[in-house]
């Protein structure tokens, strides 16, 4: 557990952030009253798809895909774009004076290393503010840079003070914080916070911490520094979501994301994952500061810049996410979505669909298809065509044009015919329907067969 806080010996500045109010609506999935240190309704993005983006396996941007995509994040509405370092080659700096150059709504950051020559060369680009990182474990002491801790925080020092003479905001993260002796972290970062740092930062570097442990860190830390808290998870064991939630809980102010997630090995907390999550705690904050109907267009943006698809599970955004199957959950959503949503899909510039082509299927979603297409039949006309869609799709899930052009074919004899011609009639539209999509005629024909009690129910309008 996190050590008690003493108010008397903390700085003014400190006692405010300590006693800034949490959300206290009755959202269950939001902050609670007791979380008093809570940002979970107040916190900035800085977003890292052009510095930690970059080291992504498939990424090259070029001068004008980064403006383009620097451009697209600041009209979504982040509030910091993170640029790779100027360090890192002579292309990387004009980039970088380049983007500065676009006056953007967003403050422009890049990243550097804890060392003077970085640090004199980031502050000639133009940027609003510069990262400083240096590793903290005792893994990366030893076998990266080879420094202790009182080199760490010498240079530490030198480089935040030197910044701070431009007038530029500053931020001081260790790395491999979840890795780092408790001791280490919250003396460098109190000896930072003393000399006025905007901004100290947290990263889980290899993806190893938990939720729970994100929120005993961040919870201790905010009770001895009085500046902002920066995080930066990475998701090599699926908790970067999470524990970006939990850190805000905790009284964390900025969450570093890149969009789809891309970074070094499995990236970093996703944009869209993240605001997702968020909107369900605070929706009223994410929809009033961001543009989450661009979401996609923002996605698609980068997914063709390094060559990949959008998964399927892609929060919002993801082929299926919205994709209801299930007869119960179909029948459900469409009397009230929220049965089955905790996302409005419109909210984010997306549609649901209910797919009626499957052996899951059920007859409320056949005959709101059936609606939708001003197709007017009975209750008991949907169960029979349900129970027909339902054979076929044991041989072969059906595409929506192939429902679509059963329920016409069905609704277009009713009337003419009836009886057992009626039946036939749907099943011989059910054949060509199948055959329409590369069903064998023996499997259609084997799909037919219904024993005489089911063919009776299917007559007497009990089948579901």
């Amino acid at each position: 557990m996190p050590p008690s806080i003493d108010h008397d010996s903390m700085t003014p500045a400190a006692v405010n952030t300590i006693r800034r109010p949490a959300s206290t609506t009755s959202n269950p999935y939001g902050a609670k009253a007791s979380d008093f240190l809570s940002n979970v309704g107040n916190f900035k993005i800085i977003e890292s798809t052009l510095r930690e983006g970059e080291q992504f396996a498939n990424a090259f941007f070029d001068t004008a895909k980064k403006i383009e995509i620097a451009k697209a994040l600041d009209d979504f509405g982040v509030d910091y774009i993170e640029v790779t370092s100027p360090a890192a080659s002579e292309q990387s700096r004009l980039d970088l004076m380049e983007i500065c150059k676009l006056g953007l709504k967003a403050k422009v950051l890049t990243h550097i290393r804890c060392n003077m020559d970085d640090a004199r060369l980031a502050v000639t680009t133009g940027v609003d503010g510069v990262d400083v990182v240096i590793g903290t474990s005792s893994f990366l002491r030893e076998y990266s840079h080879g420094k202790d801790m009182t080199y760490i925080t010498k240079a530490a020092k030198e480089v935040i003070e030197f910044v701070k003479s431009h007038n530029i905001e500053i931020r001081f993260s260790s790395e491999d914080s979840f890795r780092s002796d408790l001791v280490d972290l919250l003396s460098i970062y109190q000896a930072v916070d003393k000399i006025g740092v905007n901004r100290v930062g947290v990263a889980d570097t290899v993806g190893c911490a938990n939720p729970r442990q994100v929120y005993d860190l961040l919870r201790t830390l905010r009770g001895v520094v009085s500046c902002d808290i920066e995080t930066h998870f990475h998701d090599d064991t699926g908790c970067a979501i999470a524990n970006a939630y939990c850190a805000l809980e905790a009284g964390a102010t900025h969450v570093d994301t890149s969009v789809l997630g891309i970074g070094e090995r499995n990236g970093i907390t996703p944009l869209g994952g993240f605001l997702a999550r968020m909107y369900v705690a605070d929706k009223e904050y994410v929809m009033g500061k961001y543009k989450l109907n661009k979401l996609r267009e923002l996605e698609n943006l980068v997914a063709n810049a390094v060559d990949i698809n959008i998964p399927f599970n892609n929060p919002v955004t993801g082929y299926c996410a919205f994709t209801h199957k299930a007869g119960i959950h179909a029948k459900a959503i469409l009397a009230n979505p929220s049965t089955y949503e905790i996302l409005n899909p419109t909210d984010f510039g997306m549609t649901r669909y209910v797919h009626i082509g499957s052996r899951l299927t059920g007859w409320n979603a056949v005959k709101s298809r059936a609606e939708q297409l001003n197709l007017d039949l009975t209750v008991e006309q949907v169960k029979i065509l349900t129970m027909h869609i339902k054979k076929m799709a044991d041989v072969k899930t059906l595409a929506a044009d192939d429902v679509d052009a059963l329920l016409r074919s069905y609704h277009s004899a009713i009337g003419q015919i009836d009886g057992e011609a009626l039946r036939s009639h749907l099943e011989q539209a059910a054949v060509d329907a199948g055959l329409q999509i590369g069903v064998s005629q023996e499997a259609i024909d084997a799909a037919c067969d219904a024993p005489a009690t089911k063919k009776q129910k299917i007559a007497n309008g009990n089948q579901i």
